[in-house]
């Protein structure tokens, strides 16, 4: 496909959108810019970047002389395909891609790219830290915030890229193609999008639909779901698990993980020796050591990594200790089943922080994943009755609720004790209260700080 003949549009003016149009401008290509909020002037789309220069910028409705000039449109992640305006667009034969089917059909070098509903983030930047140390030019990318297109241009064939992809970036991939690709698990998630788990399930396998048989998947095994996938894999498969001995892959066993192939065992290291906590960590770190393999970093430098790193910020984090009480932030605990990590995390009577944006999930198994741990759980947000329903039904009535994550921590700091924890892992997404999970744990962590000892 000769891209310099064809006409793109970008749909979307966030972060993701404005590197699509800053790459396909730097490539001399023909560029039109869109986005249905019509409170937009252009003047504030071409502010966020001198590179645009004054490329054409559409607001609020696509007029029918633009259809018909298109041929490529590129959707930020945060845009629905199922929009009308993109199925019309596909009805006229118009090629729908994603931000990093665009980065891909430009860049080069290697691909790691890493997906799963929880653990994406701890995993590539984890990733992206032991790769660091082996090759000289490595990008980490994608949904941990850094667009892909925003490296392109500076990527060689010896590059490396680590690129942790949602399953809505999954929907519009291509030709993408990873040498690497990684499942760390699939639980219900965004299916207020998806619909249904099948589909969610389909769009998460989407990462390892171009792989050859020179290509891995690492995927685990303790996951029915990624377990079955990896039957469909045309690459190879390696596995991990916490649970079980694998004949070949990275399993733990008497607190240690190994490395098991072909009937030959290696110690690793002891999951007591990093920073990270909790079982939902030691997958993490076992994804990470499986991909380190294939691309060939000394063991030693992958355990000394490991070794040092500390908690992506916002995912089971540290915050302080303070009058003898802990405070954790899981923030990034947007759904149940990444919420139940954070809690199994706890070795402690816990005071718990959930609720927030409904996005259509259950939240049965994370309650009944508190093992008596919770000593109170306060809810906020739009989920907060629909949660203590759940709770009730699970035997759980020490429940209080709060208007906001202020008030929330003000009730937290007064319930619990010397010796015990306060927990922000809310299962939920920050939506309505909060422009992302971000700026709530942000908040959390000032609050925490401001405590007087």
């Amino acid at each position: 496909m000769n891209l310099l003949e064809k006409r793109f549009l970008v749909v979307g003016t966030g972060k993701s959108g404005i590197a699509a149009a800053e790459l396909l401008v730097s490539h001399q290509m023909q560029v039109i810019i869109f986005d249905e909020n019509p409170n937009l002037i252009a003047g504030d789309v071409w502010a966020q970047s001198k590179k645009l220069g004054m490329v054409p910028v559409v607001i609020g409705k696509l007029p029918d002389e633009v259809k018909e000039k298109i041929d490529i449109c590129v959707l930020s992640p945060g845009v629905s395909i199922e929009l009308p305006i993109i199925q019309e667009l596909i009805n006229k034969g118009v090629i729908v891609w994603g931000e990093i089917e665009l980065a891909y059909r430009f860049g080069k070098g290697r691909i790691i790219a890493i997906t799963g509903t929880n653990g994406k983030t701890t995993t590539t930047t984890l990733v992206g830290e032991i790769m660091k140390r082996q090759f000289s030019s490595v990008k980490v990318v994608g949904n941990i915030g850094i667009p892909y297109t925003t490296v392109v241009d500076d990527l060689s064939d010896e590059s490396v890229v680590v690129a942790e992809i949602s399953s809505f970036q999954l929907e519009t991939i291509d030709e993408f193609h990873p040498k690497v690709s990684a499942i760390l698990n699939i639980q219900p998630d965004h299916l207020n999008r998806h619909h249904t788990m099948d589909n969610y399930i389909y769009t998460k396998e989407q990462i390892l639909k171009n792989q050859v048989p020179d290509d891995v998947c690492i995927l685990n095994f303790d996951d029915a779901i990624t377990r079955e996938i990896g039957t469909r894999a045309k690459s190879k498969v390696i596995f991990f698990s916490t649970k079980e001995k694998l004949e070949n892959g990275f399993y733990v066993q008497d607190d240690a993980i190994y490395r098991s192939n072909h009937g030959e065992t290696t110690y690793w290291m002891n999951i007591y020796d990093m920073n990270l906590v909790g079982m939902c960590n030691v997958e993490n770190v076992m994804a990470a050591m499986a991909i380190s393999e294939f691309m060939e970093v000394p063991r030693e430098v992958v355990v000394s990594t490991i070794r040092e790193f500390k908690a992506v910020e916002h995912r089971i984090e540290f915050v302080a200790n303070k009058n003898g009480i802990v405070y954790y932030n899981d923030s990034k605990a947007t759904n149940p089943d990444a919420a139940i990590q954070g809690i199994r995390a706890m070795n402690r009577p816990t005071v718990l922080i959930g609720g927030g944006y409904d996005k259509g999930n259950d939240f049965d198994s994370w309650i009944q994943s508190f093992d008596d741990k919770v000593k109170l759980l306060i809810l906020i947000g739009a989920t907060a009755e629909k949660i203590s329903e759940s709770a009730k039904r699970n035997g759980l009535t020490a429940i209080r609720f709060a208007s906001s994550l202020e008030e929330a921590m003000e009730i937290a700091i007064q319930e619990a004790s010397t010796g015990e924890a306060v927990l922000l892992s809310p299962a939920c997404a920050s939506w309505g209260m909060f422009p992302n999970y971000e700026e709530r744990g942000k908040l959390f962590k000032s609050i925490v700080h401001d405590i007087k000892e």
